[in-house]
């Protein structure tokens, strides 16, 4: 069996292409293949499967548990079906478990994703990390986000502990929980620690989810476009009118592994 290892911004998958939707994956299997230590090393894996004829993006955390969608994820997996003669490059849907997402895929260059909606979820929420607390926002882009400003993403110390988030209530699932700097240039600065996985070099739900709290937090009317720098790259979301997000940016394949050996 083989495995498709690639990435967005650094964050990065490990991929089967399964459009019979014949293959199992059991959350031990994905622990073993993404552990960094002893396995080849991902944030997670996608299985691209299909659903009612269309391409379907199956994706589970590093810990194996089931996401609703990862926006870096999806351009690599539409980078995958075009790069591999699977599906034509120019604009076509991918279903997900948070709904279906249309990409502009040219043959090189960066990916544009339709996110959906990025809604904020009203009420007062806090993170903690390493005995410092921020309050900041709630925010769903058909995954749940905790979004907070900090003066210096670099001095939060390292995320190796999950960051402790109230009202726990409002999360019971988890949560993705970005820690945002603004520049001088006007960009942003990011890290983010993704449930089911620890912190990652980038997360695409999580870029979009910064752009709208960014926009809550100066005060400003949509449309809005934010440039967002997490460690792992450059990503761009441009908000509409109705807070509707579209993310662009780089998707790479690097190379296919034979996996049988984590499959018996």
């Amino acid at each position: 069996m083989i495995a498709t290892y690639g990435h967005g911004t650094e964050n990065d998958f490990l991929l089967f292409f399964d459009p019979e939707n014949e293959l199992t994956i059991t959350a031990t299997q994905i622990q073993r293949m993404c552990n960094r230590q002893t396995g080849i090393g991902a944030d997670g894996i996608i299985r691209i499967g299909k659903d009612n004829g269309k391409w379907f993006m199956d994706y589970r955390n590093g810990d194996g548990s089931t996401a609703e969608m990862c926006g870096n994820g999806i351009r690599v997996m539409a980078r995958y079906l075009v790069e591999r003669g699977h599906q034509p490059s120019g604009i076509f849907p991918i279903n997900t478990r948070a709904g279906m997402r249309y990409l502009a895929v040219p043959d090189v260059e960066d990916i544009s994703v339709n996110m959906g909606k990025v809604e904020e979820i009203y009420g007062e929420i806090s993170a903690t990390a390493n005995g410092h607390t921020w309050s900041g926002y709630n925010i769903n882009v058909g995954n749940p986000h905790a979004v907070v400003f900090v003066d210096d993403v670099d001095q939060i110390g390292d995320l190796k502990t999950i960051p402790q988030v109230e009202p726990e209530d409002e999360y019971p699932e988890g949560v993705n929980v970005e820690f945002v700097q603004f520049q001088a240039d006007g960009e942003l600065k990011m890290r983010v620690h993704e449930r089911g996985v620890g912190e990652t070099k980038s997360c695409g739900t999580g870029t979009c989810a910064v752009a709208l709290a960014a926009t809550l937090k100066k005060g400003m009317r949509l449309p809005a476009t934010w440039y967002i720098n997490p460690p792992g790259g450059r990503l761009k979301v441009e908000l509409d009118a109705h807070s509707n997000a579209t993310l662009t940016g780089p998707a790479v394949l690097i190379k296919d592994y034979e996996v049988d050996a984590y499959f018996e």
